[in-house]
């Protein structure tokens, strides 16, 4: 079976219009600016750690525009993404997410063999789990206890309950109680930017709460890890933060500009084919959902101001406009920001990266399928 990867470097230095399509772009110029933008507030502004999640990245070069920029590590939701990373060259990875079951747990501390990985724990007895396997192997994995602070999804409660989990932790001789880490996500989509602030302050202040009263019990607590795209503006300036995970906001899609205020500019964007015009108030496309995602804001077509909706099935795309228009026409390229990155980077084998219209590289997707 052909390797889809084989053959893309031809189109380096051609114009993004040569691409077959539909295929994904993403526009140089402006997802460095993002980075830059998201590194002098976390850095140089909070003065905190930057560890920008990868689930929208999903390939080592790409997680290094954000090293280079200032990070110190990455975040991965699934330990097979933080295999990429690490045979990508990247040494600090935190897996933001508890690792159970014997197979895993085998694949997590042979990892910790080739790099510095984290790992999330909330019970005890994955955390036991984890030391054995550890002791075996030779290593010594950083831990981090998780704490809901209002998600509902995993952790420990703040309070006592994480108290008692970090020091049963601490007692374990080959893993390191490293910290805390939350998701302060049940505040994502409050519109009112003083409430928002509000609520990611007072979930912000359990986690630190906690973390002084497990420092009063005479351990150190070096880590409390949080933040994503949606409020880092805001959770990177709460007491005690000590690194933000924010990291698909890079690209600007209309969900996290949108849906959750993120002051970014739209980067990425999938180029199409007009295949049809059955009318003039109408455009066909051959970006459907297996290209464009599903379950997501609609996208923003660039250079039609036309009111118009937006419609998908597999294979095609409806545009409907609000007036009639003979432009575009069969065969042109129509381009479009994706509703949600999370849900389309996924769907292809390449990210085709454009400056001034011109493919400069090509970033295979490799950690697309990664979900073990």
């Amino acid at each position: 079976m052909a390797d889809p990867q084989i053959g893309v470097g031809q189109y380096i230095g051609a114009r993004k219009e040569a691409l077959d399509t539909p295929v994904l772009l993403v526009d140089l110029d402006v997802l460095e600016r993002n980075i830059l933008k998201m590194r002098k507030t976390i850095i140089g502004e909070a003065g905190v750690g930057w560890r920008p999640h990868t689930k929208a990245m999903k390939n080592p070069d790409l997680a290094r525009l954000c090293l280079d920029a200032g990070a110190h590590g990455v975040t991965c939701a699934k330990l097979s993404e933080a295999e990429v990373m690490a045979d990508g060259g990247i040494r600090d990875i935190l897996v933001a997410n508890e690792i159970v079951g014997a197979k895993k747990i085998a694949r997590l501390v042979n990892l910790c063999k080739r790099a510095d990985v984290m790992v999330c724990v909330d019970h005890v007895d994955n955390a036991q789990q984890i030391d054995r396997a550890a002791r075996a192997a030779g290593v010594r994995p950083r831990v981090l206890v998780e704490v809901d602070v209002g998600m509902g999804r995993a952790g420990v409660q703040p309070g006592a309950a994480a108290v008692a989990l970090a020091s049963e932790v601490s007692k374990l001789g080959n893993i390191r109680f490293a910290g805390l880490q939350t998701w302060e996500s049940h505040t994502l989509e409050i519109s009112d930017s003083v409430e928002k602030k509000r609520e990611v302050l007072a979930a912000l202040s359990q986690l630190n709460d906690t973390a002084e009263r497990i420092r009063s019990e005479g351990l150190p607590v070096d880590i409390l890890s949080c933040g994503g795209s949606g409020t880092y503006w805001i959770s990177a300036f709460a007491p005690g933060i000590t690194e933000i995970e924010a990291g698909g906001g890079i690209y600007g899609c209309v969900r996290y500009r949108k849906s959750f205020g993120v002051q970014v500019e739209p980067a990425l964007t999938v180029l199409s084919t007009v295949t049809s015009r059955p009318a003039a108030d109408r455009i066909i496309c051959d970006a459907g959902f297996k290209a464009a995602g599903k379950g997501a804001p609609d996208p923003e077509l660039v250079g039609i101001a036309i009111p118009h909706s937006v419609r998908f099935s597999a294979e095609h795309g409806v545009i409907t406009l609000a007036q009639e228009v003979l432009q575009p026409r069969v065969g042109d390229t129509i381009e479009f920001v994706p509703g949600y990155s999370d849900a389309v980077i996924f769907l292809h084998d390449c990210l085709y990266a454009v400056r001034d219209g011109f493919v400069e590289t090509v970033w295979p997707i490799i950690g697309r399928g990664k979900l073990q």
